[in-house]
């Protein structure tokens, strides 16, 4: 099959007007389920193209670009949401900086959608030279679980979809490289919520009371030792985001409050974190009881599950692999699965697809920040790569489904 429509060029100064658009986007970050502006711009912005956008789950956007004849659909997915931080000023934002203070896109969601409206450009142009659809999704909320995908499902946003794609730029990747991996991917989250109760009392009647700070110290100093004894440091990451509990010097409190998180690649390590979690803590109970006070201490575990394991669809991942080596400089499915936590993966769990993530790391130009830092930064340029992307996976998948999904 001759597959020149494939090579997408920037003929028309796109590349250009990607940049205008992750600009305008990256001054107005907004939290999850509160995109107002940011749904407006997205609104305005394909209109200019010549869709006509609908609102999904709450504040996202979604919209269908129809090609010659009728085939399958396959989904673009972006994020929207920005996070609540103070973005510092660098010598490269001056022009873009965030006008909501308090306010960052500091994890790359505005060249996300940059991205997308520059691939949806593309397919536009390109929209006689294949059958079936292209379904942009624009979702919200993906920094808070539980997330904007669950809504865009319940929705209906998945609707007709046969497979789905989406990309993330990447700082600890360099500029320009395209990685992915067949299988598991990316990892689930879970935050743990831990009280522990004990008897406060005076520091000088230590018979008298249980001490719960005690308790935390002695689960926050055992509890990684204890999981390492079954599963491998590389299948899971767990770490304490904050301790509260007692309000004087001198005084035993009655309890302790412990937050935190765990993360793991696959649903059995995740059940077993969290019953050493309930075991270690029978077992500080029983060291820490006394007679006097049957009842104490006690403990609440309370395990939040947030986004599952992502797995991209091996069969449909190979082809994508093959189809970019053929286009792209650098490309490879070489990369490890790494701790982060995408509620994309719930897509993928209803449909073939895959995930990807873009280097746009820059040591000349100072681009270093990791994601989510408050002075994080892409390299621009790297805004076309993933547009050409997008737009050649959507375009080659149309045109012949039948690899993808075998």
């Amino acid at each position: 099959m001759n597959k020149d429509y494939i090579n997408l060029t920037d003929d028309e100064g796109i590349g250009d007007r990607i940049i205008e658009i992750r600009r305008r986007l990256h001054r107005i970050p907004e939290l999850s389920f509160h995109e107002f502006k940011t749904q407006q711009a997205v609104m305005e912005l394909l209109e200019e193209i010549g869709l006509e956008g609908e609102f999904i789950a709450k504040t996202g956007v979604i919209a269908t670009i129809q090609g010659s004849s009728p085939g399958k659909c396959i989904a673009l997915r972006t994020d929207m949401d920005g996070l609540e931080m103070i973005e510092e000023p660098t010598q490269l934002n001056n022009e873009y900086i965030s006008q909501h203070p308090g306010f960052m896109h500091s994890c790359g969601h505005d060249a996300h959608m940059a991205m997308m409206l520059g691939a949806a450009r593309l397919l536009i142009r390109q929209k006689d030279n294949f059958p079936g659809s292209v379904k942009l999704i624009f979702q919200p909320a993906e920094e808070q679980p539980p997330g904007g995908a669950l809504d865009v499902i319940r929705d209906g946003g998945l609707d007709g979809v046969d497979a789905i794609v989406g990309l993330h730029v990447l700082s600890r990747i360099d500029l320009g490289e395209i990685k992915f991996r067949p299988g598991p991917f990316l990892a689930s989250s879970n935050v743990m919520k831990i009280k522990i109760k004990g008897k406060g009392g005076h520091h000088l009647s230590p018979e008298l009371v249980i001490d719960p700070i005690a308790i935390a110290a002695g689960f926050i100093s055992c509890i990684r030792d204890r999981i390492r004894m079954k599963i491998p440091d590389d299948r899971f990451i767990l770490g304490f985001g904050k301790i509260a509990g007692g309000s004087q010097f001198n005084r035993t409190p009655d309890e302790v409050r412990l937050l935190g998180s765990f993360r793991t690649f696959d649903n059995r390590d995740t059940q077993d974190i969290e019953d050493i979690i309930r075991r270690v803590l029978d077992e500080l109970v029983d060291i820490y009881g006394k007679q006097d006070f049957p009842e104490l201490p006690a403990y609440e575990l309370d395990v939040e599950h947030g986004y599952p394991v992502l797995v991209n669809d091996p069969v449909f991942s190979n082809k994508v692999l093959r189809l970019l080596k053929e286009h792209f400089p650098v490309v490879g499915d070489d990369i490890e699965p790494f701790f982060g936590a995408e509620d994309f993966a719930y897509y993928l769990q209803e449909i073939p697809g895959v995930y990807i993530v873009l280097g746009i790391r820059n040591k000349e130009k100072g681009i270093t920040e990791g994601n989510h830092s408050s002075r994080f930064d892409i390299d621009e340029t790297v805004l076309l790569d993933g547009t050409r992307m997008l737009a050649t996976i959507a375009l080659d998948f149309l045109n012949d489904p039948g690899e993808y999904l075998l």
